[in-house]
């Protein structure tokens, strides 16, 4: 048995306890626990990388919905309509601006004809709950629409192909992605849930469109879009088509720059209403001379 370090002190040579002291170090070190690590082992074990965890799955890819369609953005909850006034080149200007990613137009139509449902776009928008309604395209004497119609996926009337009352198309895709498009780039098999054919078309890829009418003065409704989620309905002051592209096109009255205009039925037509909802409402634009629409385009959220 190995004397411990205390009585090896007391020898009174110095080499023997110098001896004696290193045997009992040694015999410590042989005498740690079985399974204790070693100081190799713990450096190892500190040395070794942490676990990694396995990455996400990558998200699906977007189905392409053809060269005259976006692909349908995100929902943005919050992004909240409001009311907006200007004048541009002498033109007053007055709606509603939206974002199409939390709110979307709908087509309140009536088949049995103008005022067989609703008297009034107030009455329209009171309907459907909505924030905000438009009149919508153009009608016959008897009625019916002068262009195609499509509301809640139900279709009325029928491509208008040569008048220039039917030269746009605005639009909602069957994934819910809103657009505004001349009529020959819109496929006339497209699957809409909501459509409505109206014109001329007053700016185009932000260019004022030529040739436009510039006689007849008359107030007018329009859908303006800014190519992305921005949209804006509503109504201008009495004015020519050439004077109302000029002014969509080279100013803002939306608030952003308008990348494409669709004039809507006008003049007696021309009707406007804005609910208390909206930030800057009510409002309600419509003449005691106006006639009742056959469909009105309405402001709702997603």
């Amino acid at each position: 048995m190995l004397p411990d370090c205390q009585s090896a002190n007391a020898l009174p040579s110095s080499g023997v306890r110098g001896v004696f002291c290193m045997i009992c170090c040694l015999g410590l070190i042989g005498c740690q626990p079985v399974g204790s690590p070693t100081p190799a082992a713990a450096v190892a074990a500190r040395a070794a990388p942490p676990a990694v965890a396995a990455p996400p799955p990558p998200a699906p890819a977007l189905v392409p919905l053809g060269p005259w369609a976006a692909a349908q953005a995100p929902a943005v909850p919050g992004v909240v309509p409001q009311v907006s006034s200007r004048e541009v080149a002498g033109i007053l200007f007055e709606g509603v601006g939206f974002d199409c990613r939390s709110h979307r137009l709908i087509v309140a139509d009536q088949p049995a004809g103008p005022g067989s449902r609703w008297p009034d776009a107030v009455a329209a928008v009171a309907a459907y709950h909505g924030l905000a309604a438009v009149n919508g395209g153009f009608f016959t004497p008897q009625g019916q629409p002068l262009g195609k119609v499509v509301a809640a996926g139900t279709p009325a009337g029928s491509w208008n192909r040569a008048s220039a009352l039917g030269s746009g198309v605005w639009l909602e895709a069957a994934n819910g992605t809103l657009m505004l498009r001349r009529r020959e780039a819109v496929p006339t098999t497209v699957a809409a849930r909501e459509l409505l054919q109206a014109g001329p078309m007053l700016v185009e890829n932000h260019q004022c469109v030529s040739g436009l009418e510039a006689s007849k003065s008359s107030v007018r409704s329009v859908v303006l879009w800014d190519g992305g989620t921005r949209w804006w309905i509503g109504q201008a002051s009495s004015c020519t088509l050439a004077a109302l592209g000029v002014a969509l096109a080279s100013g803002a009255p939306s608030g952003w720059p308008v990348c494409h205009a669709l004039n809507l039925d006008g003049g007696r037509s021309a009707e406007l209403a804005i609910t208390a909802a909206v930030s800057g409402g009510p409002r309600t634009r419509r003449a005691p001379w106006n006639r009742p629409v056959r469909n009105f385009l309405i402001l709702v959220a997603r």
